[in-house]
C-alpha cells in the first residue's frame, strides 16, 4: 500500500485541474492513501477537502515556505511525492535522498516557459531561441530533473524536448497521458456552424490568428459564429478584430466560464490555433464530446488527434494555413463522423480513470 502525495504551488490552471482529478481517481481505485498538498484549489476544492493539506509557497526563492512544505510532507511520510508544477518540483527535489524520505520523487513537466517558440522547441536549425532568463529557468528545470527519480511528460514531443535540449536521459523520462472527465458524446448533425474557442486570451493561444483567418475571403459561410471563452491581455485586440465588417455580430466573448462541458455540447467544433501547447485538456474534452477539433500542429496536439480522416491541423502562427483548415472544416457535409472517431479515441486514451490506472501501474515499478 503506497502513500502518494501530490504537490502543487498554484491554485488554478490546467495542472491543478489534472492533479485534483487524478488524485481522486487514484483514491477511488483503492488500496492507496492519497494526499494533495498545496493551496486550496479554486475549482473543485470541495471535492478534495478530505485529502487536502494546506501549503503555500508563493515564490521560488521563499526558503522558509519551502522548508515548511518539505516538513509537512516529511511528517505525512509519503511513499511517493509527485510534484505537479515547476515550483513544486523545486520544493521537493532530492527529498528521496534524505533519511526517512519518500522512496521516489516525481515531477510532471506540464509546459515550457512562454517565450519558447514551436520551432526552437522542435529543434529547427536556426530558430530563434528564448530569452536569457528563460534559458536560466530551463537550466533549473534540468537540475530539478537530475534531483528527481523520474520526470513525467503528458506528450511524446515534450519528452523529446527534455532529452534533446535539457539533456535529461531518455530512461528517466516517462510518458503518462493527462486524464479528464469526459463529457457525453454529442457529435454535430450537419455542417459545422457554431465554433468554440476556449483558453487564456494571450498571444500564444492564437486567437488573433484565428480571427484574422476567419476574415479571409471565402472562409466564413452563412450562419457560422464563434464563441470565445476565456479572458486575458489579448482580449482588447481580439475584440477590435471581431468588430470588423466581416465578423461583426458573429463573435461573442463570454469571459471566464466554469461550464465548458455544457458549452461544448452546445457547439459544433472546437478551434484552438495555439502557437505553443503540450497536451491541451480542452482538446481532450472536446474529443470526448464528439466534436471535430481544428488545431495547430504544436506539442502533442497532432498525437492527440491521430484518427483517420482528420485534416484540420494548421501550422502554428500561420494565418493562411489556419484559413485553409477552416475552409475544409466548414465545408465538411458530415463532421459527425470525425467527432465520433475522436470520442472513441478520447475514451481509450484520455479518461481520468485510464490516466489513474496508468499512473498506479508506473508507481508500482518504483515501490
Amino acid at each position: 500500500m503506497a502513500r502518494i502525495a501530490y504537490l502543487l504551488t498554484q491554485d488554478r490552471g490546467g495542472p491543478v485541474d489534472v492533479t485534483t482529478r487524478l488524485a481522486l481517481a487514484v483514491a477511488d481505485l483503492g488500496g492507496h492513501t492519497v494526499g494533495i498538498f498545496g493551496p486550496p484549489p479554486a475549482r473543485g476544492g470541495d471535492s478534495v477537502r478530505d485529502v487536502h493539506h494546506p501549503i503555500d509557497v508563493h515564490r521560488k526563492g521563499d526558503l522558509m515556505a519551502r522548508g515548511r512544505a518539505r516538513e509537512a510532507l516529511r511528517r505525512w511520510r509519503p511513499t511517493i511525492v509527485h510534484a505537479q508544477d515547476r515550483r513544486a518540483g523545486l520544493v521537493v527535489a532530492g527529498m528521496q535522498w534524505l533519511p526517512g524520505g519518500p522512496r521516489a520523487v516525481l515531477q510532471t513537466y506540464h509546459g515550457v516557459p512562454d517565450d519558447v517558440t514551436e520551432p526552437w522547441f522542435r529543434g529547427v536549425r536556426g530558430a530563434d531561441g528564448p530569452s536569457r532568463y528563460t534559458r536560466m529557468v530551463l537550466a533549473g528545470d534540468a537540475a530539478v530533473a537530475a534531483a528527481s527519480t523520474r520526470t513525467v511528460v503528458p506528450a511524446t514531443a515534450m519528452g523529446d524536448f527534455l532529452h534533446r535540449r535539457l539533456r535529461i536521459p531518455a530512461g528517466r523520462i516517462v510518458h503518462l497521458d493527462n486524464g479528464v472527465v469526459l463529457p457525453e458524446s454529442t457529435p454535430p448533425v450537419g455542417p459545422v456552424k457554431r465554433l468554440l474557442f476556449v483558453g487564456l486570451l494571450v498571444e500564444r493561444k492564437g486567437l488573433v490568428d484565428l480571427l484574422t483567418a476567419l476574415q479571409h475571403p471565402g472562409v466564413l459561410r452563412d450562419g457560422v459564429t464563434l464563441t470565445v471563452v476565456g479572458d486575458g491581455p489579448a482580449r482588447p485586440a481580439a475584440e477590435r478584430l471581431a468588430a470588423s465588417p466581416t465578423l461583426a455580430g458573429r463573435v461573442e466573448f463570454l469571459g471566464f466560464r466554469t461550464d465548458v462541458p455544457d458549452l461544448l455540447a452546445a457547439h459544433d467544433a472546437l478551434v484552438l490555433p495555439s502557437r505553443m501547447e503540450q497536451q491541451p485538456l480542452v482538446v481532450a474534452e472536446a474529443m470526448g464530446a464528439g466534436k471535430p477539433v481544428l488545431a495547430t500542429d504544436t506539442g502533442g496536439v497532432a498525437e492527440m488527434l491521430d484518427v483517420p480522416g482528420h485534416q484540420y491541423l494548421a501550422r502554428p502562427g500561420d494565418v493562411e494555413s489556419i484559413a485553409v483548415a477552416l475552409g475544409r472544416l466548414l465545408a465538411d457535409p458530415e463532421p459527425g463522423r470525425l467527432g465520433r472517431a475522436l470520442a472513441s479515441r478520447a475514451r481509450r486514451l484520455y479518461s481520468v480513470e485510464r490516466s489513474a490506472a496508468a499512473h498506479l501501474e508506473f508507481y508500482a515499478t518504483l515501490t
